[in-house]
C-alpha cells in the first residue's frame, strides 16, 4: 500500500510537471430547494389560487389578499382541505405541504346582548395570529350555548362597545371572565362569510378526537413568529399526543384552545429534566401568557405522560 501511494503521488507530480491537467473529484451539486407553491380558495368559493413567499401568518394572509384582490383584513382564519368552518382542521403554525388552503373572510356583522347568569359562558377562544380572536368551541348546554345567533367561527370584535381588535384570545377570554356576573353585555360579532350550501347551519365544534392531527402529510412548513419558515418533518406520535392533551388544559385552565402554542409548549419541554428546567425555559419563550404555575405543572406531567405511553 505504500509503494503504491507514493507511485501515485510522483505520477500526479510528473503530470504537473507537464502541464497536464491533474483529474479531481467534481464538487457535488448544491442542492436545489424546491419551491413550496400551496394551492388556496375562498371558503365562501373562487377560483382557485396558487401562493408561495411566506413565511408566517400574517404574510400568508397577504399572499392570499393579493390573489383574490381583497383586504387582508377581510380574512378571518384559514383551513386546511375543507372549506367547513371545522375547528379540526384550522390552520396553525404547521402546513402539511400537500395541504388546500381555505381562507374564510368576513361576512354579517351581529350585535348580541349576554346576561352571565354563571361564571363560565362555555366560550372557547382562539385567534388567527394576526389580531382577530374568534370562538372555536362553544359548551353544550352553556349561556351562550342557548344564544343561537352566537356560533363556532364567530369574530369577537367587541365587548360594550369596546374594540378588541388587536387583543390575543388570552386577554379576550380573561376579559370575559372578568365580567360581573348577573349583568348583560354586548357582544360585537362578525360571522365567517359562508357559501350557499352552508346558509342557516349553526356549526358546533365537538371534542377533540383521537384521529386529530397537528399536521399533515410526511413534511410540513414551519410558520415561525420570529425568523423564516421551515420545513419539518411532521410531529412524532409522542408530540401529537403531549399536543392534545395540553390544549386540553388551556381550555381547562384559560379558556384558550391554541394547538400551536401546545405544540411549541411541548417542543420547549420534551427536552428537559425536570419542571423547574422546564417553567424556566417556557418563561423565557411564552413569558407574556403568565400561565399560573398549576398549569406549568400539569403541562410538564403531561408531557411526562406522552412520553411514557400512559396517554
Amino acid at each position: 500500500m505504500e509503494n503504491g501511494a507514493a507511485d501515485e503521488s510522483q505520477t500526479r507530480a510528473t503530470v504537473q510537471a507537464k502541464g497536464l491537467p491533474v483529474a479531481t473529484e467534481a464538487p457535488a451539486p448544491p442542492r436545489i430547494r424546491p419551491r413550496l407553491i400551496f394551492h388556496t380558495q375562498l371558503a365562501h368559493g373562487s377560483p382557485t389560487g396558487r401562493i408561495e413567499g411566506f413565511t408566517n401568518v400574517k404574510e400568508l394572509y397577504a399572499k392570499i389578499a393579493e390573489v383574490f384582490e381583497i383586504s387582508p383584513t377581510e380574512i378571518l382564519f384559514c383551513t386546511l382541505n375543507t372549506h367547513k368552518v371545522d375547528m379540526q382542521k384550522l390552520l396553525g403554525g404547521q402546513i402539511g405541504l400537500e395541504d388546500f388552503i381555505f381562507a374564510h373572510v368576513k361576512g354579517q356583522m351581529k350585535e348580541v346582548e349576554v346576561t352571565k347568569s354563571e361564571d363560565a359562558l362555555g366560550l372557547t377562544i382562539t385567534d388567527n395570529g394576526t389580531g382577530y380572536a374568534f370562538i372555536k368551541r362553544i359548551k353544550e348546554g352553556s349561556t351562550i350555548d342557548r344564544i343561537k345567533t352566537v356560533c363556532v367561527g364567530d369574530h369577537i370584535e367587541g365587548i360594550n362597545n369596546q374594540t378588541i381588535v388587536g387583543c390575543r384570545h388570552y386577554e379576550v377570554a380573561k376579559m370575559l371572565k372578568e365580567l360581573p356576573k348577573g349583568q348583560p353585555f354586548l357582544l360585537a360579532l362578525v360571522e365567517p362569510r359562508k357559501a350557499f350550501d352552508m346558509i342557516a347551519r349553526r356549526t358546533k365544534c365537538s371534542k377533540s378526537t383521537g384521529d386529530a392531527k397537528v399536521g399533515s402529510g410526511r413534511e410540513t412548513l414551519r410558520l415561525r413568529t420570529k425568523g423564516s419558515a421551515t420545513v419539518e418533518e411532521a410531529p412524532t406520535e409522542f408530540e401529537e399526543r403531549a399536543t392534545r392533551k395540553v390544549d386540553d388544559l388551556l381550555e381547562i385552565y384559560m379558556g384558550i384552545r391554541d394547538v400551536e402554542l401546545a405544540a411549541t409548549m411541548v417542543e420547549t419541554g420534551k427536552d428537559k429534566k425536570n419542571p423547574d428546567e422546564f417553567a424556566e425555559a417556557l418563561d423565557s419563550v411564552l413569558g407574556d401568557f403568565a400561565f399560573p404555575d398549576e398549569f406549568v405543572f400539569d403541562v410538564w406531567g403531561a408531557i411526562g405522560d406522552a412520553k411514557n405511553g400512559r396517554i
